[in-house]
């Protein structure tokens, strides 16, 4: 009796036990219970990329497995729901970076984490956040400015910032950026952390001929050029697409500093023996001579002629010598290196390198369609603006036959022209796409200058086919080759789709009071500047 009576409460205390665990489940407190899985998930997702192949893997088949957009239905949308789709496109990749790789430089929408070139030196200096800040402004995306404005007023700093920076991307993104965003809402904490970036850069004018290097290394205040260049060569795009940032600082400012370093750039450019009137793409900052002969309106030459012509425009057409070595620059690329396809009468500028000529226009020198567009509408000999319009047309109509003839109908990096290939990439290395602006671009200043619908529904077609083959589950990305639509990313996503092509496409379907031609200039990075005007322009306009 009395072991059956011991039996019993050995049973009885098991089931007790049982009882306070199982209570214990509903009643006991739990912390962060209902985001266990999602942090989980979250983890997974952030792990570095590589460290396994099952995961790379399954990451893989997650973005394969995303529905791709109805394209009948986005073909029947209205212009005004085409804006808002754009708009809607920003945010997604804005509220990726958010999430994934705030104050990081750019995201890795694959790998779910931060990523930074080697052009922003080391350190999280928010490029995304710089880059996108007046275009979220523009879009009237409220919140997420003052989110993005808060940042760079608590957290932008490059005093700590190692490494090398690129003079070049700093001024256009960071420095442009700052700039634009003063310019379209009067807050001078930008203007304070625009200075303050410049006079980082400054150690890179010093030089026996003021032609800047290309690296400045901050904790050092040294400059040195990239190791790459011909002859320890700076490059034309890069010292010569400076202009506009620095003179619009100094005005801010009054602080002639950065625009007299600018204007001894201009100085050495305009007395150097230009060879056949044309611009090579290096220069020697020590010796102030050219270096390898190699000219190109695409990569390494492109905006140093985009800023002669918008040096004119932003002064209220006063600059006239910069007018004057723009006329001269164009005049002898038309005539040494404008080209027509023997297929279709295709027209294209082509590369010198030395005595040889190479049939390949990049994608960046799609960029040349804007500016003659720009040009003509601009131009007060009637003659010439009707001959740069042309150009403007006819370049646009070969950059858009780089598209169209991709199965993903987005351009290559670079594509060429022989007897056997026409605007086509014909390289592997060349069949990239990395959410580049230029086509847009050049198609968004037609449409303004023209009004012409087709150059409207070309850069829709461009944004379906982005949204298409670019977005991830976790933001947009570069597209490894753009003639096959089992598409393979980069991982990737570049601030400046959130500076330009995303502005660009947004301003196409706005109304032409949004950031209007003949009141704003927007910089190689599509940051907008107000033109300054004389005291009697301002007073009538």
């Amino acid at each position: 009796m009395v072991r059956l009576r011991e039996r019993y409460f050995v049973i009885f205390g098991l089931f007790l036990i049982v009882a306070i665990c199982v209570v214990s489940l509903f009643f006991l407190p739990c912390i962060d219970c209902g985001n266990a899985t999602r942090v989980l998930i979250r983890s997974a997702l952030n792990r570095p990329a590589g460290r396994t192949l099952d995961g790379q893997k399954l990451r893989e088949k997650i973005e394969k497995a995303l529905p791709p957009p109805d394209a009948a239905a986005l073909a029947s949308l209205s212009n005004a729901e085409r804006r808002a789709f754009i708009k809607k496109m920003m945010k997604f990749g804005w509220d990726n970076y958010k999430t994934y790789a705030w104050g990081a430089n750019e995201l890795r929408p694959l790998s779910r984490t931060g990523h930074s070139a080697s052009i922003f030196g080391n350190g999280e200096t928010g490029a995304t956040i710089i880059d996108a800040l007046d275009t979220l402004y523009i879009m009237e995306l409220s919140d997420e400015y003052e989110v993005a404005r808060r940042w760079v007023s608590l957290n932008l700093d490059f005093s700590n910032t190692k490494g090398e920076l690129s003079v070049f991307e700093t001024n256009i993104r960071f420095i442009g950026g700052l700039l634009s965003a003063y310019g379209l809402t009067n807050d001078t904490m930008f203007i304070d952390k625009a200075r303050a970036i410049a006079d980082v850069l400054l150690p890179a004018f010093d030089t026996p001929t003021g032609i800047p290097f290309a690296l400045v290394n901050v904790q050092r205040k040294t400059a040195e050029n990239w190791n790459w260049a011909s002859g320890g060569a700076s490059i034309l795009s890069e010292f010569g697409s400076l202009q506009l940032e620095f003179d619009y600082l100094s005005n801010v400012t009054q602080n002639r500093i950065y625009s007299e370093k600018v204007a001894r750039v201009r100085e050495v450019l305009e007395s150097l023996n230009k060879p056949d009137g044309l611009y090579p793409n290096y220069l020697n900052p020590r010796t102030g001579k050219w270096g390898q002969q190699h000219v190109s309106v695409g990569a390494l030459g492109d905006s140093f002629y985009e800023y002669l012509l918008k040096a004119w425009l932003i002064s209220d057409k006063r600059d006239v010598q910069a007018k004057k070595m723009y006329d001269d620059a164009v005049d002898a690329l038309e005539k040494k290196l404008l080209f027509k396809s023997e297929q279709n009468q295709l027209w294209y500028f082509a590369e010198k390198k030395g005595s040889r000529i190479e049939h390949k226009m990049d994608h960046l020198a799609c960029f040349v369609v804007g500016m003659f567009a720009l040009q003509s509408k601009n131009e007060l000999d009637p003659e010439r603006s009707s001959h740069f319009l042309e150009l403007a047309e006819k370049l646009a109509d070969t950059c858009h036959e780089s598209y169209i003839r991709t199965d993903t109908r987005i351009g290559p990096e670079s594509f060429r022209f022989t007897r056997d290939a026409e605007a086509v990439a014909i390289n592997e290395r060349e069949k990239y796409y990395i959410l580049r602006p230029e086509v847009i671009e050049g198609w968004f200043y037609l449409w303004r200058i023209t009004g012409d619908a087709k150059y409207r529904e070309w850069c829709w077609e461009a944004a379906v086919a982005i949204e298409t083959h670019c977005r991830t589950a976790g933001g947009y990305s570069g597209i490894r080759n753009v003639y096959s639509t089992n598409v393979s990313h980069d991982d990737v996503q570049q601030s400046f789709v959130f500076a330009e092509t995303f502005k660009y496409l947004y301003l196409v379907f706005s109304e032409e009071s949004v950031i209007p031609l003949d009141r704003w200039v927007f910089n190689t990075e599509a940051h907008p500047f107000p033109v300054r005007f004389s005291a009697n322009a301002s007073q009538v306009r």
